[in-house]
């Protein structure tokens, strides 16, 4: 590969870059006809937050899709979004917009690589095996080269993994780290055994929750495949939207990604819902990968005490244990989650910076913060629910 030349292009819709083409960078572990470590970088997924108009148009996110090819192959591929603000990221940089701008710079337009409204570690560099290393240096000089010739500021490629952030750092990225909460298979066979790990008080409090929350009147059940039928649609969007009116001030996805994600994506979901008489009224949506279960969305129409709860935590426990998934993913924030198990873990993200001396300050508030970040898991960890023995094993 050395010395052969490396063809780099962006694109501004997935409909250039075949499906099989683009898995087989984003996902070759699949090939096998398994499931994705995760779902979101595969071209079903990115293609119907496009195909839903959740991104392009006066979204913010417009589509850059970045392709490397050597010899004509594919070799790699990255979700590149050229971004006109900082929404629907959940790594937080709208302190760095204000200073930058305050010294009469501009911090928009930024280049994002990056899964939209997404908070889920995983590839964002994503090449054919065998190209990894090639292919990353490729993806990240094809987007540096990108901000320079338009005069962007700044490059981020968020929730990465931390093998790509160390080696973008390598690269002269700057390493951001931050937290959110997992939980954590150790080998459990059923939700009991889990429970067996934690403190007495804890053990109690989470029963007490479950059968509360399982006795609101009704049934609940977790839908996958061809068992969630598009009604269930129409109730989940229901719940998207006040969920998503009272976080964000309006939802990220249309109503329209639901219909085409039934179409498509159905297979890597996992509906938990409540219904009463068989009506929804409140639903916890999760997508599946490989090893892991990504909680993504809850919202609800009839409050019930820790239905919240038990929907998104207690159910995706449940599921993972049954299915032999390593890890939960809970999401952005939340310090809730940590009395369920779900304990605080560090998150990935890098970051190219054009001005020197804009870099230098990130680079000094970077180091402090790894530095806050760090003490601040290990001071959760040690209010997690898990008797000592338990926490001082999975640290």
């Amino acid at each position: 590969m050395d010395g052969t030349p490396i063809e780099i292009t962006a694109h501004p819709g997935l409909a250039d870059l075949p499906a099989a083409e683009w898995d087989a960078c984003a996902c070759p572990e699949a090939a096998d006809g398994g499931r994705p470590h995760d779902p979101f970088t595969t071209h079903r997924f990115l293609k119907a937050l496009e195909d839903s108009g959740s991104v392009g148009g006066r979204t913010g996110w417009q589509p850059r899709y970045l392709a490397a090819r050597m010899d004509g192959t594919l070799i790699a591929v990255a979700p590149l979004y050229a971004k006109g603000h900082s929404q629907g990221e959940y790594i937080f940089d709208h302190n760095w917009a204000h200073a930058y701008e305050n010294a009469g710079g501009s911090y928009y337009p930024k280049l994002q690589i990056a899964v939209p409204f997404t908070p889920a570690t995983g590839r964002r560099f994503l090449t054919r095996p065998g190209y990894e290393a090639v292919g990353m240096a490729a993806l990240v000089q094809g987007a540096v080269q990108i901000a320079a010739d338009n005069d962007i500021a700044t490059v981020h490629a968020t929730f990465c993994t931390e093998a790509e952030a160390l080696a973008g750092a390598e690269m002269g990225l700057l390493h951001r780290v931050t937290q959110q909460y997992h939980w954590h298979n150790d080998g459990y066979a059923s939700f009991d055994d889990f429970l067996a790990a934690l403190s007495s008080r804890k053990r109690k409090t989470i029963r007490r929750e479950r059968a509360q929350a399982q006795g609101f009147g009704g049934e609940i059940v977790g839908l996958t495949g061809d068992a969630i039928e598009p009604r269930h649609w129409d109730y989940f969007w229901r719940f998207y939207q006040d969920t998503g009116a009272r976080k964000w001030g309006q939802p990220y996805l249309t109503r329209v990604f639901f219909e085409i994600a039934h179409e498509t994506l159905r297979d890597d979901m996992l509906l938990c819902l409540a219904l009463d008489a068989g009506r929804p009224v409140a639903g916890a949506l999760n997508f599946v990968g490989r090893e892991r279960l990504f909680g993504r969305y809850w919202g609800c129409t009839e409050h019930h005490p820790f239905l919240h709860f038990e929907l998104c935590y207690y159910q995706a426990i449940d599921y993972a244990i049954a299915q032999g998934l390593d890890t939960v993913e809970a999401g952005a924030q939340g310090e809730h989650k940590l009395a369920r198990g779900y304990l605080p873990v560090t998150t990935h993200s890098l970051h190219w910076v054009g001005d020197p001396g804009f870099r230098q300050a990130i680079a000094r508030y970077l180091e402090a913060e790894r530095a806050a970040v760090d003490e601040e898991i290990e001071v959760l960890t040690g209010y997690g629910p898990f008797r000592r023995a338990q926490v001082e094993e999975q640290e």
